[in-house]
């Protein structure tokens, strides 16, 4: 999360904390536990695990750190294509990079923002033909929403390519009563400052495939062979999470599902108030679907709102109110002008459109009423 910018008076989506951290971080500092190792860790890991319905997990320092771990313990390496959404943070994609591999970008789904699944099975069928079929399909749950994952699971299964879920936004989460984290193969959690529950920076990794985790943590551990050497025959990494910071996590996952629903009502808090605007509409959530909201997302369109998303966000900065664009198609950036990509219009449009309202569970009611009334005076000037 960026350092707090003095410009602002409400925030994106600040850290909430309810006090019992205090306790649970002076628990592990009495314990002498500070280092990456100590018995909150492995609770935090299992309180994670039993939360996504997942039978094993490992906790790093970073959800960045977490999908990188989980697509190389898929098997993805050097002159390997995985694919992977375009609509998405970059943090998606980048450990593609890190291990050698490349990005093949897919157009998002109208109808949830992900990645769309019938353009995967497409693209899957298109490459089996073709004998060279990706490493691995990547997905994100976007803005706390789960992907459509029966269809992409099926496509993924039908073909052997493992499906890696970057569930970073989306803990807390449900599609078709299963959880987020729990919809692909391998799955990615991130606990930044800016995430619904946070240990201040960190991430997971999550599998019901034990050698999977396993390896994921001996990486995440520079990779040290057993025994009082260093010893070491294998590239790892400095990826642990601390001791205290799992304390932390502990402490918060505990809340969890009254932040998501705290979440849930300042979406419906915008949504009432902003729905019927002329050309705004809202993030959808289909049915069998239960996003967190971790953001409250909405597009605006110009050409009948009188403003664009652009200007809106610089209306609601002047006033001292963080608001931010969605995502840009990775696709266009420059960092990956020379990865291929199935469709893009859709992810454009988004982010064309799209912006992002403060959305916190520690948002009040007063400060939301403020953020309205900037929204309602630019719209309808």
């Amino acid at each position: 999360m960026n350092m707090p910018n003095p410009e602002f008076e409400i925030y994106l989506s600040s850290p909430h904390l309810s006090g019992g951290e205090f306790d649970a971080v002076r628990r592990a500092m009495e314990s002498n536990w500070v280092a990456p190792a100590g018995p909150l860790l492995g609770e935090f890991e299992c309180a994670v695990a039993q939360n996504c319905g997942i039978d094993y997990a490992t906790a790093v320092n970073s959800g960045t750190a977490a999908i990188h771990l989980a697509l190389r313990a898929v098997g993805v390496g050097p002159g390997d294509d995985v694919l992977c959404p375009t609509f998405t943070f970059v943090a998606c994609a980048n450990p593609i990079r890190y291990l050698g591999a490349r990005p093949v970008f897919i157009d998002a789904d109208p109808a949830t923002w992900n990645i769309d699944p019938h353009l995967v099975a497409r693209e899957l069928d298109r490459r089996a033909r073709g004998g060279r079929l990706p490493k691995a399909v990547i997905c994100a749950d976007l803005y706390g929403q789960c992907v459509d994952a029966d269809p992409l699971f099926a496509a993924c299964s039908e073909h052997g390519v493992p499906l890696v879920e970057d569930a970073a936004e989306a803990l807390g989460a449900r599609y078709r009563d299963r959880p987020a984290g729990s919809l692909g193969d391998i799955a990615a959690l991130s606990f930044n400052g800016n995430k619904i529950i946070t240990t201040s920076g960190g991430g997971m990794v999550l599998s019901n495939n034990k050698a999977w985790i396993e390896r994921a943590a001996f990486w995440a551990t520079q990779a040290r062979e057993p025994g009082l050497a260093q010893t070491h025959h294998d590239l790892g990494y400095n990826y642990r999470l601390s001791n205290v910071l799992a304390a932390l996590g502990l402490a918060q996952l505990r809340l969890l599902q009254d932040r998501v629903a705290a979440r849930r009502t300042v979406f419906e808090r915008y949504r009432h108030r902003l729905g019927d605007l002329p050309g705004v509409t809202f993030m959808p959530e289909p049915d069998g679907f239960m996003s967190t909201r971790w953001l409250t997302c909405l597009l605006i369109d110009a050409s009948i709102a009188g403003i664009s998303s652009a200007a809106l966000c610089e209306r609601l900065h002047a006033a001292g109110i963080e608001a931010r664009p969605v995502w840009q198609p990775l696709q266009d950036q420059k960092l990956f002008r020379e990865s291929p990509a199935v469709g893009g219009d859709v992810a454009r449009r988004l982010a064309r459109d799209g912006i992002s309202l403060p959305s916190g569970s520690n948002l009040t009611p007063a400060q939301q009423e403020r953020i309205i009334t900037v929204i309602l005076a630019a719209v309808q000037s």
